[in-house]
């Protein structure tokens, strides 16, 4: 209200003073003559201030027309201009919205879409580090990837998005199939961001399926000097990284250097199974078995394994079956009540031919967790015992049929695998196999079950005797082979390791 007031005086002011001032050059003698052509005007005080006033606006105008026409001169001669710039703010209102659109569209799917408003885009703001990632993207959603491989070259020409470009293409590769050149991708995308996650996970399962395990360490290190992998699990990897790089201590020609990867492997993770398999065989070709006794017990608490009970075989492979027995209740009583722990000692006590104390070693193993192992003992146990044809047939039946316990799953696709590996052989994926049952079903075929009376048959007809294998033994009891004469005896149930 009074600012209101305020500019309603002033204006009154303004127009009184200039009505004052009209009036004193009204009043005022004398004036202004102008001589034009021989003709003279002559202007009063008041005319004269009003002449002054319109050269001045004229004068004005003339420059305004004249920048005018120059800067249209200089448009059309393709130099920057107010013009010019009025236009491109136009053009650059009308890419932005188009890059709108397009990243609309890819959120939504719509490849097609996208892969057309991205070119808008392009055309209209005609700045490749702005549009090329979208136009790229645009065009994989689309499929088409020669458009979507040039977009990320051009992508590669710049500093500032050349990482973008090196990793658009280092996917295009993995998609293709080619693992080879992803993988030199990824090295190079690695040295230009170290701490990115993706590409230091892709690089690590690409060295890993090439089996470049000392480049996998090195890549391990820098997740571990990047904070993107934590102490613990670094620890675990290595030791697989080790173990993997030493797996040729399994041949007969293993090197000293293989043998001490394969021991590093084990005090990296103790715990983990296959390393210390490895590291107990390297120590029994150097001549220590107390260190491979030490190193089984370590790895037998934390995870009883067939593959333990096989390197503890393998420490004294000479000795009697009484003999063995005694010498590995030094590794059962570790874990005692454990399900390895009673089917490794029932193996053992088959073995020896003493039937009784191998099913007690078993107990309710066959009732509570039944798989093909421990129900194959059973019928070995029963027929050792000298029970029914009838009941070792049985438990045979059931063999055929049961599950076959605990094996290397990966945690990932759930894909069993026969031995353990440290890449998935199915999914890829790197330190992923964990020794377990596995989560899903196992279906087996009725044909087995309907076999075993014509095995029998033809044991009685006369060949006096059926093998039977287990499916997962370790070196102590790889074959049990049970005579079916019509009065077996229990003591010459022949069990062979």
């Amino acid at each position: 209200m009074l600012w209101s007031l305020l500019k309603i005086l002033v204006f009154v002011a303004i127009v009184a003073l200039m009505a004052f001032g009209a009036g004193v050059l009204m009043e005022t003698a004398g004036g202004v003559q102008i001589t034009v052509a021989g003709i003279e005007y002559t202007l009063g005080a008041l005319q004269s201030v009003m002449a002054l006033v319109a050269l001045m606006v004229l004068t004005w105008l003339f420059f305004k027309l004249l920048s005018l026409l120059i800067a249209t001169l200089r448009f059309l001669n393709g130099d920057e201009t107010a013009l010019s710039r009025y236009f491109d703010k136009g053009r650059e209102r009308r890419g932005y919205q188009a890059l709108s659109d397009s990243l609309m569209a890819l959120a939504v799917g719509e490849g097609r879409t996208a892969l057309s408003k991205a070119a808008k885009a392009e055309r209209y703001l005609q700045d490749p580090a702005l549009t090329d990632l979208v136009v790229a993207q645009a065009a994989e959603m689309a499929g088409d990837t020669h458009k979507a491989s040039e977009a990320y070259k051009r992508l590669l020409s710049d500093q500032s998005t050349r990482f973008v470009g090196v990793r658009g293409i280092m996917k295009q590769k993995l998609s293709e199939g080619d693992t080879e050149t992803a993988r030199q991708l990824a090295e190079k995308a690695l040295a230009l961001r170290p701490k990115h996650e993706e590409v230091q996970d892709t690089l690590l399962m690409l060295q890993a399926q090439a089996e470049d395990w000392a480049g996998a360490r090195q890549t391990l290190a820098t997740k571990l000097k990047t904070g993107t992998l934590p102490r613990e699990v670094f620890k675990r990897r290595d030791a697989v990284l080790a173990l993997s790089s030493s797996k040729a201590l399994l041949a007969e020609e293993a090197t000293p250097e293989q043998q001490e990867q394969a021991i590093e492997a084990n005090r990296l993770s103790p715990d983990l199974v296959p390393a210390a398999a490895l590291a107990a065989r390297s120590y029994i070709a150097k001549g220590k078995p107390r260190n491979a006794v030490r190193i089984l017990k370590k790895a037998w608490e934390a995870q009883p394994h067939p593959d333990l009970a096989h390197a503890f075989a393998e420490i004294e492979p000479n000795e009697s079956a009484q003999e063995r027995v005694k010498r590995f209740e030094t590794l059962l009583r570790v874990k005692p009540d454990h399900d390895e722990t009673r089917l490794v000692r029932a193996e053992l006590l088959i073995v020896a031919e003493d039937f009784p104390e191998a099913r007690r070693a078993l107990g309710d193993l066959v009732d509570r967790a039944p798989d093909a192992r421990a129900l194959t003992l059973m019928a070995a146990i029963e027929k050792g015992e000298g029970g029914p044809d009838a009941m070792v047939q049985g438990w045979l039946t059931k063999a055929l049929t049961a599950p076959r316990g605990p094996q290397w799953v990966c945690e990932s696709c759930n894909h069993i695998h026969a031995e353990w590996a440290p890449t998935c052989e199915n999914c890829a994926s790197f330190d992923t196999l964990t020794w377990k049952r596995p989560e899903t079903p196992e279906y087996h075929s009725a044909t087995g079950a309907a076999m075993l009376p014509l095995l029998a048959a033809r044991a009685e007809a006369g060949t006096g005797a059926l093998t039977i294998v287990d499916p997962d033994p370790i070196d102590v009891s790889d074959d049990v082979e049970i005579d079916l004469d019509e009065t077996p005896e229990p003591s010459k149930g022949d069990v062979k390791s």
